[in-house]
């Protein structure tokens, strides 16, 4: 599998430069192997872009800015789902990856048990804040 990050290496927007850095600085940074696709270099990539990005995703204009991810010809994402994937810690499942061995990672069940905890400690403190109030 081989993750394809389409990007512009001659982009006027800064803003468009910072998120293709980002992106490729955290794929680097979690030893993913992925092949940059230049969209300002070369046609066929810029056409294949267009092309595959999914129509619900494309912006108002029909013309979808770089980064775009894919995962060979399936397609993952654009900046921002990547970064929604990063902060929620689920950049492989956005990748269609495999975690890495060794990654812990959490069944649903567990998941369910942390949520019931931290009901259980917000609804404690409720009643804690009460006994203030009937002491004093």
């Amino acid at each position: 599998m081989v993750i394809k990050v389409f990007l512009a290496s001659l982009s006027g927007s800064t803003a468009i430069k910072k998120k293709q850095q980002d992106v490729l600085g955290f794929l680097d940074a979690l030893k993913i192997e992925y092949a940059e696709m230049d969209i300002a270099s070369n046609e066929e990539n810029r056409m294949w872009m267009r092309e595959n990005v999914p129509g619900e995703k494309k912006p108002k204009n029909g013309i979808p800015l770089p980064p775009q991810i894919f995962n060979e010809e399936n397609y993952c994402g654009d900046y921002d789902t990547f970064f929604d994937a990063k902060e929620g810690n689920q950049v492989f499942e956005f990748l269609g990856l495999p975690p890495p061995p060794g990654s812990k990672k959490k069944v649903p069940r567990e998941e369910e048990e942390e949520e019931e905890i931290k009901e259980e400690e917000y609804e404690g403190e409720g009643d804690e804040e009460a006994k203030d109030e009937e002491d004093e």
